[in-house]
Parts: structure tokens; sequence; C-alpha cells
């Protein structure tokens, strides 16, 4: 996760009291949410796994806004006026508390009513120094993003995780809409099908493997890592693409002569140099391991199953699946 930049506070300030008016009108709203003129529900995702929910879910019921565009790193996003005045004007705003503090600090100071808050959907767990060595980009780090101290909001990374959200969603969608009900009900019944075979794919895969151990930029898979029986380690805990100090690259490279690590991994949407750096220096080979923040340009046509899966084959290659 790329804490180093924050929307700084004077200019969040301003483009949240630009669109306050918008946003306010949203917080008289009552539980059962006007619907846009289309006679659909209008949803605001925050990013990538927030739509996919909206999307898979609301089905043909919903139109589903997202605040993070495609090919955008998350954490950097900027909110323009013209975006906290869609907020206002959301049926159901769907986010995930400790990722994108823009949308966190909006939220919080325009007051919307009708928020989803993934976060609280599935009980958070603390990944820090078991899941990189933490070396200064742990507890402080999540705290500052708004999340519980310590605790890891890449919930979505877990199959079984992201299901308990998704039941979740279901049935805000359902509150929001009570004449589509049933349906909401049916689509959360199948996506959570999905996301438990996806789990017994991922079960099964990575039963038997040759070493537990990868190595990546992003520490963002503790929750998989802790599913799957994995260990993660990141090079420079939570941020990218900052550069490793001499002794986590020793420290790395001792892990990987160890364990018989074969790859480090790099993400989609960040400089892949640390990588490159890092299996240059220890003689082993790159992959992307994607921590799906957000879908690029060059995923079109893929979703979070397809690239979930990509994800799995990727690490059975580096860890030696039999």
């Amino acid at each position: 996760m790329n804490v180093r930049r924050l929307i700084p506070a004077t200019a969040l300030a301003g483009a949240v009291a630009l669109g306050v008016v918008s946003l306010s009108a949203c917080s008289g709203t009552s539980d059962a949410a006007d619907k846009g003129s289309d006679g659909k529900l209008d949803v605001v995702a925050s990013f990538y796994p927030m739509q996919y929910l909206a999307e898979q879910i609301g089905g043909g019921h919903v139109a589903v806004n997202t605040l993070t565009r495609p090919g955008v790193e998350p954490h950097d996003l900027e909110l323009k006026p013209r975006q906290i005045g869609e907020l206002g004007e959301a049926d159901v705003v769907l986010y995930l508390k400790g990722i994108q503090p823009a949308v966190d600090d909006a939220i919080a100071q325009a007051g919307v009513k009708n928020t989803v808050d993934a976060a609280a959907l599935t009980k958070l767990e603390a990944h820090g120094t078991e899941v990189g060595h933490d070396h200064g980009h742990g507890e402080a780090d999540h705290e500052d993003h708004g999340s519980e101290a310590g605790s890891d909001p890449h919930v979505w990374l877990d199959p079984v995780k992201y299901a308990e959200v998704a039941k979740g969603v279901g049935g805000a969608l359902e509150k929001a809409d009570p004449a589509n009900a049933a349906d909401y009900r049916k689509n959360t019944d199948a996506l959570v099908k999905k996301l438990g075979d996806l789990n017994t794919e991922f079960e099964t895969g990575l039963k038997n493997t040759a070493t537990k151990t990868f190595i990546t930029t992003h520490s963002a898979f503790g929750y998989l890592a802790e599913r799957y029986g994995l260990e993660q380690e990141g090079i420079t805990g939570i941020d990218p693409e900052s550069e490793p100090s001499p002794a986590r690259v020793r420290e790395l490279q001792d892990i990987a002569k160890r364990d018989k690590v074969s790859t480090v991994f790099f993400e989609t949407l960040a400089s892949d140099k640390t990588a490159k750096t890092l299996a240059g220096d220890t003689g082993l080979r790159t992959d992307v391991l994607d921590p799906l923040e957000g879908i690029t340009d060059k995923s079109e046509g893929r979703d979070y199953i397809e690239v979930m899966r990509s994800n799995l084959a990727a690490l059975k290659t580096a860890l030696g699946a039999k």
C-alpha cells in the first residue's frame, strides 16, 4: 500500500467545502433510497473491489459509478468537487475504510448517511511484523490510513473474507431497494458460491508446494497467506515503491536461499524497479502478483475472479506446486 502520497488537508477541505451542499442532501435521505431517473439505484464505489461487488450483486437494478478510474493507483486518488457531488447524489456509497484517505475524509467531514464500509462487514486482523517484518511501515502507517490500529484492510484478497463482505453489501442493497430484495439475495448467493469455488481452487492448488514462502514488493497478501498456510515476505513493508535497506536485502537473500524462493513479485499499478533490483541481486526471477486494488487498461475484459486465478497460477509456479 502506498502511504507516502496522502492528500493535503487544505486541498481536501476545499474540495469538501465545494461539494458539501450536495452531500448534505444525502444525509437527509431515508433508509429506502430514492432511485435515479432511469429507475436504477445509484451506487458510488470507491475502488475496484467495491465496484465488482456492486455490479455482481446489483445486476441490472443498479448504476455503478467508480471514484477510482482504471490505471489509477487508488491511494493516489484526489477527489474533484464533481466526484464529491456524486457522493452526495448517490443512493448508496460503498467504500473500504483504511484504503483511501481522500474518500474516508470526504465521507467523515461531509456526513454522508447512506454508506457501506466494507471493513465493518468482516473481522480485520493485524498483519505487520510477521509479513514484511514491519521496518517502520506497520501499525503506525495503517493507523494513518484511518483503519483500526495495526489492522490490514486488504480483505478482498481472501475469497472467504470477501464473501463475508459480499453478504453485507447484499443486505445493504436490499435495505436501500426493498422492491428488488429477492434479486439482490439471488445475486449475492451466486457470488458467494463463485467465491467459495475460488477458495477451493486456492486450497487445492496450494496444498502441496515445494516452499511456502513468497517475496513481494507490496505486503497486501497477509490474509491470503494466512488462509492458505503461506508466508509472505514484504520487501519494504506496505509501500511498494520505496527502496529496501541493505540489511533487508541481505535478510531476503538469506530467506530466499533457506526457503528455496524462486520469484520476487511486483504489482500492476506500481513500479517494478524494486523487485527487479532485488531479483538481480539474488538471482531470482520476477512475476506479477496483482493486489486487485484497481483494474488497468491491460486488464480489459478480466474481472476479479479471472485476475485471482492468474494470481493462483503465478503462486503455484513460484512455490513449486505439485
